[in-house]
Parts: structure tokens; C-alpha cells; sequence
């Protein structure tokens, strides 16, 4: 088995989307996306690595990643040139894992939810008084829910130093898919939280509610803080 956060964007749920809860299976056409280009960056345990032959699918192009995770690749909307690897050619790509139910068609990846994670993004206005908010790189929280909701809820907040108007916003949610077959880094960062040597074992003998509340300690929204260094006498 292997583990993979997916970003489920709130407006493609609210579109097209049909809520889940913990212990669903699921099945989701995937687009690896340069984290860069989603919410602002600044993401962090949430990225994936895909690793294998590249393939035209119907106009799309497909990374059959080697352990067997299907994924499209998403191209840079903001390039004129497409960058992406070319049928018949092999790639390593990190980046962010997303459901994409909007213009072609893929094959898709099926799963089990093992965690959701609703994303609470900070939103503030390009000026102020402009009234059009973007998103603050790296800004945002996330909390642990059992299904994933089919609207999503926004607050006004405090304005920023600077006069700009802020908004903090439910963007979507983080959801770790369990796919059969797969293999992936967060498996291998789950096998060394639980002293696991090998693959295939990594959800066994521990309960639904426990394996969430441990998958959520390897997705988190902010840094880890750095300790402060001791200085050592006569240094």
C-alpha cells in the first residue's frame, strides 16, 4: 500500500465534488501541480514525489508512476513554453498531488481515506481597499475532521499593518489516500514512525482513529521551531 496526500480544492467539491468520510473508498483523477502555483507556495509535508515513463493518454500527459499510482502531469499556466517531460521519456517530479475533475479524462486512482484535513487559508487584498484578496504564501492551518464538508466557510479578519483587508478562508482539504499497490515517502516516513522495516504493513494492528491522528503529525501547515543554540563558556 502506499500513502499520498491529495489537495481537494473547495471549488471543485462545491462544482463537482461528493463528500467523504474516513474509511471511504474513492476514486480520483490526479494532477501533480507545482506546489509554487497553489495558494501562493509555501507548502510542506504535503508534497509527492512520482517517479516513471511518461505516456500520452487521450491528449494527457501521464506519468505511470513505477510503483503504479496514476498521475497527469499539470502544466505552468503562466509559461508559454510547455516544460513538462515528453511521451516516451522517463521523470522524477515532486509536487502537489490534486483532484482535477474539469476537462479531460484519465484514468484515476482508487483508495481508501485514511485522514481529512480541512485547509484554512489566509487571503488578503492586493491594495487597500481593493476589495480583490490573493493568497499569503504559506499562511494557512489545517484541522483534523472525520468527512470532508460539501461547502466551505469564510471569516472576515483583522487588517493587516499595512491597511490591507484580511480574510481567512476554508480552501479545500488535505485528504491521505491509501492506494493498493503504491509506495510513497510518506509510507516510508509512517513505517519509521511505527518501527516498521518493511512495506506493506504500515497500517496494520492499529485503529482508524489512531492512524489518522498519526498521519496528521506527518501533514502539517507550519515549520518546526528551530532551537536556540548554546553557547558554551568562554566560546
Amino acid at each position: 500500500m502506499g500513502l499520498w496526500h491529495v489537495f481537494y480544492e473547495d471549488w471543485q467539491m462545491e462544482c463537482c465534488g461528493t463528500p467523504f468520510s474516513l474509511g471511504d473508498e474513492v476514486s480520483w483523477p490526479l494532477l501533480l501541480l507545482d506546489p509554487d502555483t497553489v495558494l501562493g507556495g509555501g507548502w510542506r509535508d504535503q508534497l509527492s514525489e512520482v517517479a516513471g515513463p511518461v505516456e500520452d493518454v487521450g491528449g494527457v500527459r501521464m506519468v505511470r508512476e513505477e510503483t503504479g499510482l496514476p498521475v497527469a502531469l499539470g502544466a505552468d499556466p503562466d509559461s508559454e513554453e510547455d516544460g513538462r517531460p515528453k511521451p516516451g521519456s522517463r521523470t522524477r517530479s515532486a509536487g502537489l498531488l490534486s483532484v482535477e475533475r474539469h476537462g479531460a479524462r484519465w484514468p484515476e486512482a482508487g483508495g481508501r481515506v485514511r485522514a481529512v484535513q480541512v485547509l484554512t487559508q489566509t487571503w488578503a487584498e492586493t491594495a487597500p481597499g481593493s476589495r480583490s484578496y490573493e493568497p499569503v504564501a504559506g499562511k494557512r492551518g489545517l484541522r483534523a475532521v472525520e468527512r470532508c464538508p460539501r461547502w466551505f466557510t469564510e471569516t472576515e479578519g483583522e487588517r493587516a499593518a499595512d491597511g490591507r483587508g484580511r480574510r481567512s478562508r476554508e480552501s479545500g482539504v488535505v485528504v491521505t489516500l491509501d492506494v493498493p499497490g503504491t509506495d510513497s515517502r510518506l509510507s516510508h516516513a509512517l513505517r519509521e514512525a511505527r518501527g516498521i522495516p518493511g512495506q506493506g504493513a504500515e497500517t496494520r494492528g492499529i485503529g482508524a482513529a489512531d492512524l489518522a491522528a498519526l498521519l496528521e503529525t506527518l501533514s502539517t501547515a507550519t515549520p518546526p521551531r528551530r532551537r536556540a543554540r548554546r553557547r558554551h563558556a568562554g566560546a
